[in-house]
């Protein structure tokens, strides 16, 4: 069973950076899309950033020039680079699958607060 787990989350000032980390279990990681979803409070999980098995990257307007996505298939692992961080970025991140036939389990996601 593939098992993803999500760190680097934590508290922030608005321009501020983080790095997201999420290690995934199991095999075939390198094949599949790998996208980084958030939720805020009240509100759905989203699709901010997508990498594609060839290391192409996707992003939704919001995040375009902000976020960097990438990932090491050696180590089974997705990174989320966040710079100039907003308010409107508080959320729970979580890493997956991202077409949505394909998605899995979700992990425990991690917590990044923005705030002054």
């Amino acid at each position: 069973q593939v098992r993803l787990v999500e760190s680097g989350g934590g508290l922030v000032q608005p321009g501020g950076s983080l790095r997201l980390s999420c290690t995934a279990s199991g095999s075939m990681f390198s094949i599949y899309a790998m996208g980084w979803y958030r939720q805020a409070s009240g509100k759905q999980r989203e699709l901010v950033a997508t990498v594609y098995s060839s290391g192409i990257t996707d992003y939704v307007d919001f995040v375009k020039g902000r976020f960097t996505i990438s990932r090491d298939n050696a180590k089974k692992t997705v990174y989320l680079q966040m710079n100039s961080l907003k308010l409107e970025d508080t959320a729970v991140y979580y890493c997956n699958r991202a077409r949505p036939s394909a998605v899995i389990s979700w992990g425990q996601g991690t917590q990044v607060t923005v705030s002054s």
